[in-house]
């Protein structure tokens, strides 16, 4: 007898073993994975969110701080060969005048002189345009110093007639710019620019470095030339630096 054929008309069962129903299966994806999408997710969103943020800052804190940038860059080279810039720049300017001698005799001021008054009178006959810096009052003198970016002015004033004498000395724009890079004699307000501009350059360097492993075909060269950098520095202060 010969075996039954299967009927052609009838179809055949779809019901799958677990074998074969875990073989055809289509591959699940991580991101498929409910947990992990999310963590995927947030990581990439706050990945994409830094890189957005440091391109940003480092490309408008550059614009914004060119200038002071620039600045201190021209006149660190200025300040460190002060010598090439500065040689024979000085000019120096005597006065002499008087003062009204009850300033230096007033019991009110601290010890009988009262270098407010004369400080301003100063100011004003001279053009000085320096504040005052330091004051010293004995018996038989007063002398008053102001200092200012490239500039000092010293006044000696006899106590019994009220004569002084001024010295003025003036050393150049290069002096004025280095003494300005340096925060040398130049008030509260500069020093908050000074201030300002190193917050904005560590900025700018943290974003550049931080931008360097968002490029992928230049992240280990950038960070090879940034230890490079870091070792040339060490090496030259560890072998030239007395």
């Amino acid at each position: 007898m010969k075996p039954n054929k299967p009927d052609r008309n009838v179809e055949p069962d779809r019901k799958l073993g677990p074998d074969r129903n875990v073989a055809s299966a289509a591959p699940v994806a991580v991101n498929d994975l409910p947990g992990i999408a999310g963590k995927s997710g947030r990581f990439l969103h706050w990945n994409r969110r830094l890189a957005h943020w440091a391109r940003w800052l480092h490309t408008y804190l550059s614009m914004l701080s060119f200038a002071i940038l620039l600045f201190f860059a021209v006149t660190g080279l200025t300040l460190n060969h002060a010598d090439w810039f500065t040689s024979g720049k000085q000019r120096t300017v005597r006065f002499h005048g008087n003062v009204d001698p009850s300033w230096l005799h007033a019991s009110e001021a601290p010890k009988g002189v009262d270098v407010a008054r004369i400080a301003a009178y100063l100011r004003g006959t001279h053009a000085i345009h320096a504040g005052l810096s330091d004051s010293q009052v004995d018996d038989e003198q007063c002398e008053l110093s102001f200092k200012g970016p490239g500039y000092e002015a010293d006044a000696v004033v006899d106590r019994d007639s009220g004569k002084y004498d001024l010295t003025v000395n003036r050393f150049g724009l290069i002096s004025v710019l280095n003494d300005l890079h340096k925060g040398r004699d130049t008030g509260a307000n500069w020093s908050v620019l000074i201030d300002a501009a190193a917050i904005f350059m560590t900025l700018v360097a943290l974003t550049g470095l931080t931008l360097i492993f968002y490029l992928t075909k230049r992240r280990i060269s950038g960070l090879v030339a940034i230890a490079a950098g870091i070792l040339l520095c060490y090496i030259i202060y560890a072998v030239w630096v007395p």
